[in-house]
Formats: C-alpha cells, sequence, structure tokens
C-alpha cells in the first residue's frame, strides 16, 4: 500500500516538474532563441504532447494501484456528476477558442502595449470566469462517481498543482498584459463564475 502511493506520487510529482518547466518563461524564450519563428507554431503542440506521454506512467499506475474504495456514488445521483463531468469537458477546449491569442508563444514573450502582446479582448467564457481551465479541471476531478484511497491521493495533489499553476498563469497574463489585466482581475472572479458578464471598457 505505502510502496504503491509512493509510485504514484512520484509519477504526480515528475509529471508536474516536466509541465512546469516546460512552461516557465525562461524555457519558452530559449526555445524561441534556438529555433526563430518556428517555435510559434511547434511549441503548444510539442508541450501538449509530452504533458500526455508524462501521464501515462501516472494513469499506469494508477490502474494497477487503485487503492481501496472509499465511496461508489449510486444511481441517478452518479449520472448527475457524470453530466457535470461532461460539462467540464467542453469547457476547457471552448476557452482556448475564446482566447487562442493568449497561447500564442511570441505573444507571452512580449511586454504590454506592444503590437506582439496583442490586446487582453475578453470575450467568450472569460466574460464570467478568469480561469476556467482550473474549475473544469476541478470539477472534472472531484465530481468522479467513485474514489479510491490512491485516487484521493492524486486529486489532492493534482488541485494543488492546479491551483499554484494557476498563479503562475496569471502572473504571466499580468506580464503580457499589464494594467489591462489588472483591472480585468479587480472585476472577474479566478474560479467563481459571475452571474453578469464581463465586458470590456
Amino acid at each position: 500500500m505505502l510502496l504503491s502511493t509512493l509510485v504514484l506520487i512520484l509519477c504526480i510529482v515528475g509529471f508536474a516538474l516536466i509541465h512546469s518547466l516546460l512552461a516557465s518563461l525562461p524555457v519558452k524564450r530559449f526555445v524561441r532563441r534556438s529555433l526563430g519563428s518556428k517555435a510559434d507554431s511547434l511549441y503548444m503542440p510539442v508541450y501538449n504532447l509530452i504533458a500526455v506521454i508524462t501521464l501515462i506512467p501516472l494513469g499506469y499506475a494508477l490502474y494497477k494501484y487503485p487503492g481501496e474504495f472509499l465511496y461508489v456514488i449510486p444511481s441517478p445521483w452518479r449520472w448527475f456528476m457524470i453530466a457535470g463531468q461532461v460539462i467540464g469537458l467542453i469547457v476547457g477546449p471552448g476557452a482556448l477558442r475564446d482566447a487562442p491569442h493568449r497561447f500564442k508563444l511570441r505573444a507571452q514573450l512580449s511586454a504590454p502595449n506592444t503590437p506582439e502582446a496583442g490586446h487582453l479582448n475578453i470575450h467568450g467564457i472569460y466574460r464570467w470566469i478568469r480561469d476556467p481551465f482550473l474549475l473544469s479541471g476541478l470539477v472534472i476531478m472531484w465530481l468522479t462517481p467513485f474514489m479510491t484511497t490512491n485516487l484521493l491521493i492524486i486529486y489532492i495533489l493534482t488541485t494543488v498543482y492546479l491551483i499554484m499553476g494557476s498563479l503562475h498563469w496569471e502572473s504571466r497574463l499580468v506580464a503580457q498584459f499589464g494594467d489591462e489585466y489588472r483591472d480585468y482581475q479587480k472585476h472577474v472572479h479566478r474560479i467563481i463564475p459571475r452571474f453578469k458578464p464581463y465586458y470590456e471598457k
């Protein structure tokens, strides 16, 4: 039991370290200097591919060492939870569609108020919430209609990592958009959606 838990923790820590390193601005600057404009189109696909590959050992370890069941939610309640997870799965791609300029490498490395950094341009789901990825990730995890001991440990560690990643993501957005993003932070919560949509002034 203890050994399987340690294996899972090592897997999630290894993923977090690799993912965080690749998401850091120094690494992105190095890649941009090395590859030039090619990095703009290659970085995100390669970044996502590496994320998937580094998650495979964690998935396998969790499959092999699930731990003891803590609970299983019966029907019909489990279907409400699964419906919530499906909504969470829809939110992620929607957030990418609503703000593609936030994920362009060249823009991320640019200073505020420059043509490369671009305009914040709040629309879509970002009118209600600042970090839809954090919310969708938490919803997908914690609405799982069953729970085991090792799954609970992974979910707790992943929740901490997602929150820390959200803080890092926001600091990067401040670096890209400056006061424009700081003003947006004052009006829209990071994880609790607004009742009324936000509109830029």
